[in-house]
């Protein structure tokens, strides 16, 4: 269990990352950032770590899976190992961020490199490592009130309730490659995918979480994506699929893939074409999901609101469908319009 509520930033370097490929600079600062008052701390805690979600968890990986080649594992070792080598390894850490900052839509931005103690990690309090990246700047008008009079001022900054990429290392499951929280709001025109895979190489950890979180997108892209291609299956029956696989994740505490499959599938062509796809689905994503694990609540909330239960006709008509599959039958008429007819007990 990890809580950030209390985490206490000690110190903070800034530097200036542009983009590589363009011919930006790497601007690199001089000494450690002042801390100069709590309010700016405080703002600063908010800034940080408001985006994490504590229970999705990574830890580094490399690409031959030894974590312990991977440059960020080793900074954040050096800096837990000696906290006043934050600076030093700051640097370091701007470098290989800007090193890896090559697509061409990569944004420059301010690179935050900070070091926080008081985390609670697993009911006990460790230190951690925080790599924050602002890209995204915003214009604000400031007033000021000088002998009754009010001038209007205008200036740019960052909205300190959005990071644009961050990152938190926490001092803990060191033998496997640290405990990695990681945000990354990508802009709408690029999802490069960079700051996750190239710079911080990090890879989910086998835990409840993620296997929940995994088996919910991978039954999700089976059934709107790989069903319709070899069944003919319409979209009100996709729907009864997706919605029956939510109420199982929700109405049980645990997940074994064979009954999930029968009670949510029933039809064993269409079993076998999901298993075969699972098979797939893992080696592309280079993900591990177990057999039979505990099912999160979390995950399930989270991703639950993905589950599109809504069946669209043209441009007239807009269907949610919740449940009881045997209340919507589908037909056409004689000149060719097809047609849904919904039975119902009770309108309200």
């Amino acid at each position: 269990m990890i809580n950030l509520k209390n985490a206490k930033l000690e110190s903070l370097c800034i530097h200036q990352v542009g983009n590589k490929t363009k011919g930006e600079e790497l601007l690199l600062s001089q000494s450690t950032t002042p801390l100069h008052s709590e309010k700016l701390i405080k703002t600063l805690h908010k800034f940080f770590l408001s985006q994490f979600n504590v229970n999705e968890l990574y830890s580094f990986s490399f690409s031959n899976d030894d974590f312990t080649m991977n440059p960020l594992f080793n900074y954040a070792l050096g800096i837990f190992s000696m906290p006043n080598s934050l600076f030093k390894n700051s640097i370091d850490i701007a470098k290989l961020l800007y090193e890896n900052s090559t697509h061409p839509q990569i944004k420059s931005g301010n690179l935050f490199i900070a070091y926080f103690s008081h985390v609670n990690y697993n009911e006990q309090l460790t230190e951690a490592v925080g790599i924050f990246k602002a890209e995204n700047k915003q214009s604000f008008i400031t007033i000021e009130e000088t002998q009754n009079q009010f001038v209007l001022d205008c200036d740019s900054g960052f909205n300190s309730r959005k990071m644009d990429k961050a990152c938190f290392i926490i001092n803990g499951n060191g033998d496997h490659g640290f405990h990695v929280l990681v945000a990354d709001n990508p802009s709408k025109s690029s999802d490069t995918q960079y700051w996750k895979e190239d710079f911080l190489n990090v890879k989910p950890c086998s835990n409840e979480y993620n296997h929940t979180k995994e088996f919910l997108n991978l039954t999700k892209t089976f059934v709107v994506e790989k069903l319709k291609d070899e069944f003919e299956i319409d979209r009100a029956d996709q729907i009864d699929m997706l919605n029956r696989s939510v109420d199982f994740f929700k109405n049980n505490e645990q997940l074994e893939k064979e009954a999930f499959v029968k009670e949510v599938f029933a039809d064993e062509n269409i079993i076998k074409s999901f298993m075969d796809f699972d098979k797939d689905y893992c080696v592309q994503r280079d993900v591990v999901i177990d057999e039979c694990f505990e099912i999160s609540p979390q995950a399930v909330k989270k991703q639950a609101r993905f589950f599109k239960s809504v069946l669209k006709l043209d441009k007239n008509f807009h269907v949610y469908i919740h449940g009881n599959k045997d209340m919507i039958e589908r037909g056409e008429d004689e000149n060719g319009r097809k047609f849904y007819k919904l039975f119902f007990d009770e309108e309200s």
